[in-house]
């Protein structure tokens, strides 16, 4: 599957959680949803992948990714009211560190689902 078709699929997924499962619930619940409905369409994804950080070699940090789809897209998924610049450069600051280009972040708690694309940011020095 090629990536905007997986990604094009990831968020009807999410929709399809967001249909079932109203604001108000922990980012847990909502994670779990999300990988059964992935599960459903064929979906190949890890939950709480423990990803290294590094700075000059060592590492310096670990963070758990919510859920990586296929090894190529990392979802950050969050229950809030509103997200936040904060929250994207959180999901950045993941894909930086992996090396995965692509990244949705997902918020469940709002009135209404809020799903944000982002890419890994490519410094040239």
């Amino acid at each position: 599957m090629e990536i905007e078709s997986l990604i094009k699929t990831i968020i009807q997924c999410a929709y399809n959680v967001r249909t079932h499962l109203a604001a108000g619930f922990l980012e847990s619940v909502y994670q779990k949803a999300l990988m059964i409905e992935l599960k459903e369409k064929g979906i190949h994804a890890d939950t709480e992948m423990p990803i290294n950080v590094y700075y000059k070699n060592e590492i310096v940090g670990e963070f758990r990714a919510d859920i990586i789809v296929k090894g190529k897209i990392i979802i950050e998924l969050k229950a809030v009211q509103h997200l936040l610049p904060i929250h994207e450069t959180q999901l950045v600051n993941y894909l930086t560190a992996t090396n995965i280009d692509h990244g949705l972040l997902i918020n469940f708690g709002g009135e209404r689902i809020e799903i944000k694309r982002k890419f890994r940011e490519y410094k040239h020095l």
